[in-house]
């Protein structure tokens, strides 16, 4: 059984950093792409970044490219989000997925397994 575990959120100050950290278990980790998403209320589900399963290849949403950075360690089966200069508008549940094979997108539909979210609140 797939599984994944956020952690790492938390309530930061405007300019702040935090690091998400998304454990997964049950899955050949390296073989599939990861994705992290987010959620504010009201708000659908939205593409922040990505990350190939070798890692080489990154991509990142336009509001956040500059500032956030995706990471993954494939012998720890574990995804990062390094997030910096963060803004109140970044306030939401952050989400990690597990891609479906062969895919890399930024549609919530092509991710098969998610977390449980984790909170982010940047106040101003």
């Amino acid at each position: 059984q797939v599984q994944l575990v956020e952690s790492g959120g938390g309530l930061v100050q405007a300019g702040g950093s935090l690091r998400l950290s998304c454990r997964v278990s049950g899955s050949d980790f390296s073989r599939f792409g990861m994705g992290w998403f987010r959620q504010a209320p009201g708000n659908e589900r939205e593409s922040v970044s990505r990350i190939s399963g070798s890692g080489v290849n990154t991509y990142y949403a336009d509001s956040v490219k500059g500032r956030f950075a995706i990471a993954r360690d494939n012998a720890k089966n574990t995804v990062y989000l390094q997030m910096n200069s963060l803004k109140p508008e970044d306030t939401a549940v952050y989400y990690c997925a597990l891609s479906r094979p062969g895919v890399l997108t930024t549609s919530p539909s092509d991710y098969d397994y998610w977390g449980q979210g984790t909170q982010v609140t940047v106040s101003s």
